[in-house]
C-alpha cells in the first residue's frame, strides 16, 4: 500500500491515533492542547478510513479477478 501524503504508514497513524486518545482520556491536556490534539486525531482518523477504503476497492479487484470465469481467449493453448 502506498504511503500518505504526510508519509505516514496506516500502522504508524494507528498508533499515533491511540496515543492522542490515551493523552486525551488522561486529561492533563489544556483546553488548546486538546483542541490541537482532537484535530490532530480527526487527520489521522481521515488517513486511516481513506487507506481501509484504497485497500477494501483493492481486494474487491482482486476477488473479482481471481473468481471471474476465464474466457476462452484467455486459456493456454491446448486447454
Amino acid at each position: 500500500m502506498s504511503q500518505p501524503s504526510d508519509g505516514l504508514s496506516f500502522e504508524k497513524a494507528l498508533a499515533e491515533l491511540e496515543k492522542i486518545v490515551a493523552r486525551m482520556e488522561s486529561g492533563e491536556l489544556s483546553l488548546e492542547e486538546a483542541m490541537a490534539t482532537h484535530k490532530r486525531g480527526l487527520e489521522l482518523a481521515r488517513l486511516c478510513q481513506k487507506q481501509l477504503e484504497a485497500a477494501q476497492q483493492q481486494v474487491k479487484v482482486l476477488e473479482g479477478e481471481i473468481l471471474k470465469p476465464l474466457a476462452k481467449s484467455e486459456l493456454p493453448e491446448g486447454e
